[in-house]
Formats: C-alpha cells, sequence, structure tokens
C-alpha cells in the first residue's frame, strides 16, 4: 500500500479524489483496437449464443468456446509478441460485461482463465523462456488455478498438497486434491499451489508450478453443481505421483502466496466489472417494466415505494460503473489500485446483490418465475431468478466479504502503524466544479473528507493496540471498512460524472442521488460502530456453540444428505474415471485485433 494510492490515503484521512481524475477526454471512449473487438464479441454473444440453452444443459457448447477462441477472448490482455491481443485492461472488464450479461458461465470462463489463470502469474513472474513457451499456448488454450482443498479456503497454509523435489533438483512430484477449481473440468493446463518439504538448503513453503492436464496422475473427479452459475466448468482434481519439470516451477520456492496475491489483485476488478454489468441490465428491466406494468390506474414506476427501488438501482449501477472505469484507467496508467480493487470488490459484490433482490420485488411473480416458464405461456422471459442465483456467489468467492473486510482492515492497520509519528502535509480542500452543478457534488466530497477523517482516527487508535486485543472488534472494523468502500463510491462517483460534463447533466444527478444514499448509510454506519450489540452477540454466540440452545431446534426434519461436514481427501490414485471434458483447440496464433470486426459482422 502506498502512500500515493488513493485508498491509502482514504484512509489515512486525506480524501484525494483528484487521483481518481482520467486523462482529458470521453472517459467511455477506448482505443479503436480496443472498440473493434468489443464490437466484434458482442455481436458474436447476440448472434452466435443461446444462454437459454446453456442453462438448460448446464454447459457451454463446445462451438462457443471456439468462437471465443478466434475472437481472441482468451488472449485479451496477453502481449501481442506473445500471441496475444495486447489490449486494455479496460477493454478486458468491458469484455466481461458483454460475455457475462450475455451468460454468467462465459464470465467465468475467461475470468477464470484471465484474471487467476496462468497468463497473470507468468505475465508478473515468469521467467522469458516460461512466457514464450507458455502464453502463446494461453491465447488457444484453457488454464485454471488449482488452490483450494477441502479443508482450507481463506487459510492457504492449512495446504497439504506437497511437491518433493527429486534429488537433482530437475522435477517435483506432485500429490494432492484440489476443491472447486473454476475451469479445471475443460483445462488444458493447470496452476497448481503445493507446499515444498523443507530440507537442508532449502526453506521449501507454498510453490507455484504449471502442470499440464494431460499428465499422468492429473484427473477430474468430480464436476461440481452450485445454486446457480450453471456451465460452470468447476471440479475436484487429483493429483497423484504428478512428475512436474523444475522448469515448470513460476518464482522460486516459498513464494507462491505472493504470486497468488499479486496474480489476484490484478484481476480482483473483473468481479466489480461483472456486477456493474448485472446493474445496467437490472436497471434497463427495471425501466421497462415500470413503464408498462399498471396498477391502481397508473404504471408502477409512478408509485413511491416502486420509484424508491428504481432510484437506488439506477444510482449504485452509476456507482459501479464509476469504479470500474476509473480504476481499470488508473490500473493501465500504471498506479497502484489493490486496495480500491478491494474495496470495489466488496461494494460490488453487497449491493448488486440487493439490486437483484430489489429487481425480483418489483417483477413479483414475474421474477421469481424462470425466463423459460414465462416465455413457455407467452410472455417474455426474463432471467432475474437466474441473475439474483448468480449474483449471490460474490459475497463468497475472491475473499468472502467477511475475510475481505478483515484482510483491508489488516493492511490499513499495518500502513498506520507504518506512518505512525511521520508527519504528514494534509491534503488541500477539493471542491468540484460542475458546469450547471453548481456546489453539489463538493459537498458530498466535504462529507466524505470529514468522514474519511474519522475513520482514519478509529484506525489509528485501533493501530496502537496488540494484536491479540483485535479479534473480539472485528465486526467494529469491518464497519470501518464499509465506510470506506462507500467513500470510495462516492468519490469515483463524482469524479467521473466530472470526467462525463459533455454529457449534459445526467451523470451529475447520478453522482448526486448516489451519494445522497451512500451519506444515509454512512450515517447509519458510525451509529452502529457506536451503538451495537457486538458484546452480547459473542456472549449468544458461545452459548450456541456450548449447546445450551438445542432445544430450540426440536420439531423440525433435516434433509441434509449424510457425510462429513468436511470431506478428508484419500491419498493415492484416482478409483473412478476421469471427468475431464476435450473441448476443440484452435490452431494457430490469435487473430490480429484489426481483424476481429471483419470476422463476424457479415464483411
Amino acid at each position: 500500500m502506498t502512500a500515493s494510492a488513493f485508498g491509502a490515503e482514504l484512509f489515512l484521512g486525506r480524501l484525494r479524489p483528484d487521483l481518481l481524475t482520467p486523462p482529458p477526454g470521453d472517459p467511455r471512449r477506448l482505443g479503436e483496437a480496443d472498440e473493434r473487438f468489443l464490437r466484434a464479441l458482442r455481436e458474436f454473444c447476440e448472434t452466435e449464443v443461446d444462454s437459454h440453452l446453456i442453462e438448460r444443459e448446464d454447459r457451454i457448447p463446445d462451438q462457443v468456446i471456439q468462437g471465443l477462441r478466434s475472437l481472441g477472448a482468451f488472449a485479451i490482455r496477453i502481449p501481442r509478441e506473445y500471441g496475444g491481443l495486447g489490449l486494455s485492461g479496460r477493454c478486458y472488464l468491458r469484455a466481461l460485461m458483454i460475455v457475462n450479461s450475455t451468460h454468467s458461465a462465459l464470465g467465468e470462463l475467461l475470468a477464470a482463465h484471465q484474471a487467476i489463470g496462468l497468463p497473470q502469474p507468468l505475465l508478473l513472474f515468469g521467467t522469458e523462456e516460461q512466457k514464450r513457451s507458455f502464453l502463446p499456448r494461453c491465447a488457444q488454450e484453457i488454464s485454471a488455478f488449482a488452490l483450494t482443498e477441502p479443508d482450507i479456503g481463506n487459510d492457504p497454509f492449512r495446504m497439504h498438497t506437497t511437491a518433493v523435489p527429486d534429488r537433482a533438483g530437475a522435477s517435483y512430484t506432485l500429490s494432492g486434491v484440489k476443491l472447486w477449481t473454476t475451469n479445471g473440468t475443460i483445462a488444458d493446463l493447470l496452476v497448481v499451489m503445493a507446499m515444498v518439504p523443507p530440507a537442508e538448503g532449502r526453506a521449501g513453503g507454498m510453490t507455484v508450478f504449471v502442470v499440464e492436464a494431460d499428465t499422468p496422475g492429473v484427473s477430474v473427479e468430480h464436476r461440481s453443481s452450485f445454486l446457480g452459475l450453471r456451465g460452470l466448468e468447476n471440479g475436484v482434481i487429483r493429483l497423484h505421483d504428478v512428475v512436474v519439470p523444475a522448469a515448470n516451477r513460476i518464482g522460486d520456492e516459498g513464494e507462491g502466496l505472493d504470486i497468488a496475491l499479486a496474480a489476484q489483485e490484478t484481476g480482483r476488478l473483473s468481479l466489480p466489472a461483472v456486477c456493474a454489468a448485472a446493474a445496467k441490465w437490472s436497471l434497463r428491466i427495471a425501466r421497462e417494466w415500470a413503464g408498462v406494468r399498471v396498477q391502481w390506474g397508473r404504471p408502477i414506476g409512478e408509485h413511491d415505494a416502486v420509484a424508491g427501488k428504481l432510484a437506488r438501482i439506477a444510482a449504485t449501477a452509476f456507482a459501479l460503473e464509476a469504479m470500474v472505469e476509473l480504476s481499470a484507467s488508473r490500473a493501465d496508467r500504471g498506479a497502484d489500485t489493490a486496495l480500491e480493487a478491494e474495496l470495489a470488490k466488496l461494494f460490488a459484490s453487497e449491493h448488486t446483490w440487493l439490486i437483484a433482490d430489489e429487481l425480483l420485488q418489483l417483477r413479483g411473480g414475474r421474477g421469481y418465475e424462470t425466463a423459460e416458464s414465462a416465455a413457455a405461456r407467452g410472455e417474455r422471459g426474463v432471467p432475474v431468478e437466474r441473475l439474483l442465483r448468480d449474483l449471490r456467489i460474490g459475497r463468497i468467492f475472491d475473499g468472502s466479504t467477511e475475510a475481505l473486510r478483515s484482510f483491508i482492515a489488516d493492511a490499513v492497520l499495518t500502513h498506520h502503524r507504518a506512518v505512525a509519528g511521520a508527519e504528514h502535509d494534509g491534503a488541500p480542500e477539493y471542491r468540484v466544479g460542475v458546469p450547471g452543478g453548481g456546489d453539489v457534488l463538493a459537498g458530498h466530497l466535504l462529507f466524505a473528507e470529514e468522514a474519511a477523517g474519522r475513520i482514519a482516527g478509529d484506525f489509528a487508535a485501533f493501530a496502537r493496540r496488540p494484536d491479540q486485543e483485535l479479534s473480539a472488534h472485528q465486526r467494529h472494523l469491518g464497519r470501518l471498512v464499509d465506510i470506506g468502500a462507500e467513500l470510495y463510491a462516492m468519490s469515483a462517483a463524482c469524479a467521473y460524472a466530472v470526467a462525463l460534463a459533455g454529457a449534459g447533466d445526467t451523470p451529475v444527478r447520478l453522482a448526486d442521488a448516489f451519494c445522497r444514499q451512500a451519506r444515509l448509510r454512512v450515517a447509519e454506519l458510525f451509529a452502529r460502530s457506536a451503538a451495537n450489540t457486538d458484546d452480547h452477540d459473542r456472549t449468544v454466540a458461545r452459548a450456541v456453540l456450548a449447546d445450551d440452545f438445542t432445544w430450540l431446534e426440536e420439531g423440525v426434519v433435516d434433509p441434509s444428505i449424510e457425510g462429513p461436514w468436511i470431506a478428508e481427501p484419500k491419498p493415492g490414485p484416482a478409483t473412478g474415471p476421469n471427468l475431464r471434458r476435450r473441448t476443440a483447440t484452435g490452431g494457430g496464433a490469435s487473430p490480429d485485433p484489426a481483424e476481429c470486426e471483419g470476422a463476424h459482422d457479415g464483411r
């Protein structure tokens, strides 16, 4: 966390919306190569992808995967010298918005490959030889990141998968079981995290390896099914005595966690982009439906109860786009956006889930009905229930909400301790001049600046406490982090509205609406920080764990399927069939972006 980063400044009490200001010009306009690729991708999704077929069959058709390959969608950010398209990070995020709004499984396919799959660790930590060997393949083949195990989630140091080096140091033998590996059932290349045992002359530790999926001993032994994300190729990967060349190790032994975290940080804006797409689609459906559905003599959108939902959806969709666009623009320019991305992920996953819930409520029974059922009886099939199911995972994966709050709080406390006692120049008062907007946005930013000072003071006080005292204050620290996320969203919305001044007054009106709503949430979070039931809740929780209230559980039936709460993976070779699905691979290098538009526009 560097002092020039917006997030670091924010939690030190210095609101710096000037750091979010994009370069001059239309902030929504990308380079010509980016725009050309996105046009081709959109046309492909609109004309070649049947999202309802994916939903029914729980599978992305091979021809869709091959079509994405042909477009270069697996190589958006891979540099041209390694066979990729070499397009911008903003282009990649916009591509995710297009494919994810077509069907969520497509977004997961591309994000699991490019955000946390092999390309990113290679670009950040790979040797030149590794890049030239694997990156051209990543432009055509699918990769997956294998970290999670049945007994580990946010605590990777419990990892059981081992990588034992041979005496000559020429290879490693990997053994273990990996759970919930997205793309794992169709991957050609696996990024595997494993523990190298310490030995004389080597510290060992968590290490990253590139594993060919067809290597003897690699087997897909289960394809997982979930509440949503039908079509997701996610499964259990068994590795038994898998021999991997030492040349396939990324980084040094023991650097695995640093590599994984760095790759995850650069890809963490993927989920906010997906959430922004969901919010934009929700706004469209809400607007159209609220205008045609008539109750008590007028469209429901004119009723006050529904108007509140429309305002919240519109304002939040604007803030989400602002966070994604401005953070991605800063990342493309080389700025430190790690903390911004974490705040965006936290804010986006929580608020977009609420948007989906509001949209379902607005649609009523039609929101709960499947799109296919509605279409079968003659109405427009709007997959709102699918949206709700698919979005719910956002609050869990890529760092659960609870874990992410703790991670952010820990980073902020560490930063406060590092700068304790140092002199800092206060940021100048920041006022926004908006044509036709007066000081409305400046007033919101002054509120945000004051709130940033308050949470900075609280964090500074907590930073002076020993670590062992902080575990009892996770919810309090979490509220401070949530306030920081709201302040970041407010700052981004205001900066984006100013940058969009040429689009008239509507961006300012949306930013104003969002900030008014966010200020109420911030005030509520401050109030809950001052008066809450945290201490009493901990006492009740301990009583629950002590079985004091088991009498309350009587009178119901438990429909669970019998089995252990956490499966203990048994070491050894696979005992069942290998469920790996081999998709057709395209030959040759990815297409030049200049050719993408013509590939699918009928020319």
